[in-house]
């Protein structure tokens, strides 16, 4: 803060400026996206033991977001606080989905995508919504929406487009590559428009190349953000079952077929 008065001749017009710390006066909007996720579990297809096991790759994900303030400062201001609200509203987002799977697992993959969309971007909005309350409206939370809604699309139509290249086939390994690969393919397509007219305007155009980086950069930060739920799903039956009607996934391959001659000697 910086006082400003304008004294005429008896002194400078701007004050020593002061900084100050501010910090929200209640907890209530970073504690309401959690018990969102726990109204989740309170829905009739979610009330087994087994669904609470989301709460291991959500406090993954919303571990990260309380980095320490050493770790913080590596990146510029301002920058690091946007990159940790993204995670964590990516990680209740993802929650929402892995939730709501058995209601989102419609039989046409386009409805099935959308639905995934819709679950993931009403409750990543909900999470960054509630910092909006408590910043307000500036530059800072303009480019967190801005991320919010370009990481909703991406991880939503990536995970769609990952379970259709696997063919109706489930394996941990095949949906992994196909969903880097494809997180990848979309984020390219996001941001290189916007980072190619943004060369041209400065009259850099051989700095194209310095996309890729970027690109495998963000690539890499979506797929750990999904991955503390990728191994839930690989891990749990409960939520693999989920992940391969959402998907549209079947066995991981047909079981071996065995010749009638070596059946009726075994027998």
């Amino acid at each position: 803060m910086v006082a400003y008065a304008d004294l005429g001749g008896l002194g400078s017009k701007q004050g020593a400026p002061v900084f100050y710390d501010w910090k929200p006066p209640s907890l209530g909007p970073l504690v309401l996206p959690w018990v969102a996720v726990l109204a989740l579990l309170m829905l009739k297809p979610n009330r087994c033991a087994s669904a609470w096991w989301i709460w291991v790759p959500l406090a993954c994900v919303g571990g990260v977001t309380w980095a320490p303030e050493g770790v913080v400062e590596l990146l510029p201001s301002g920058q690091a606080e946007i990159l940790l609200e993204l995670i964590g509203a990516a990680g209740f987002g993802l929650a929402a989905v892995w939730l709501l799977s058995s209601y989102v697992a419609w039989k046409h993959r386009v409805v099935a995508a959308i639905g995934i969309l819709g679950a993931q971007g009403v409750f990543s909005v909900l999470a960054a919504a509630m910092r909006l309350g408590v910043t307000g409206f500036d530059a800072e939370t303009f480019l967190l929406g801005m991320g919010v809604v370009a990481s909703v699309v991406v991880m939503s139509l990536g995970l769609a487009l990952a379970g259709l290249a696997c063919r109706g086939r489930y394996g941990w390994l095949r949906l992994s590559l196909w969903l880097m690969a494809m997180l990848g393919g979309l984020w390219l397509l996001v941001m290189g428009p916007f980072f190619v007219l943004a060369m041209l305007a400065s009259g850099q155009g051989a700095g194209v190349l310095a996309l890729f980086p970027i690109v495998l950069s963000v690539t890499g930060l979506t797929f750990g953000v999904m991955l503390p739920f990728l191994v839930l799903s690989f891990a749990n039956g409960f939520y693999r079952e989920r992940l391969m009607g959402l998907l549209h996934l079947g066995c991981a391959a047909p079981p071996p077929i065995i010749p009638l001659a070596v059946a009726v000697t075994e027998v």
